[in-house]
């Protein structure tokens, strides 16, 4: 399983690569192990921002529906396109292709809260 080190975590199984001020989000290769095949992903293409905690869209598999979960709070400047016509992207590259939203972070401090690979690695028991 891919747990990269230059990402944080949520809980919720997402991940943050954060770049400056911008945070591009997506969910982590475990999730997508998890939910089996992606078949749609539905984000808002306008959404605008995003608050720590409130559902940001969801991912449909085969056999369950999942929802996602803003990490941090800020502005939404880009939504992944493509996956509304190739969601199967999360599951083929999760922390590449398959990131879903890029955001202005508000409050870096929010960051503090999220887990290193370590912290992630024993949430999920590995």
């Amino acid at each position: 399983m891919n747990i990269p080190g230059n990402l944080k975590y949520t809980n919720d199984h997402e991940w943050v690569l954060v770049d400056g001020n911008l945070g591009t989000i997506g969910v982590t290769d475990y999730a997508q192990g998890e939910l089996g095949d992606v078949v749609f992903v539905d984000i808002d293409p306008n959404i605008s921002e995003i608050k720590k905690g409130d559902s940001v869209g969801t991912i449909e598999a085969v056999k369950t529906v999942s929802d996602m979960y803003a990490p941090f709070t800020g502005k939404v400047v880009e939504v992944n396109s493509a996956l509304s016509s190739n969601p199967e992207i999360i599951n083929s590259d999760p922390y590449g292709d398959g990131w879903m939203l890029k955001v202005e972070i508000d409050n870096p401090s929010e960051l503090d809260e999220l887990l290193d690979a370590d912290g992630y690695k024993a949430l999920i028991g590995q």
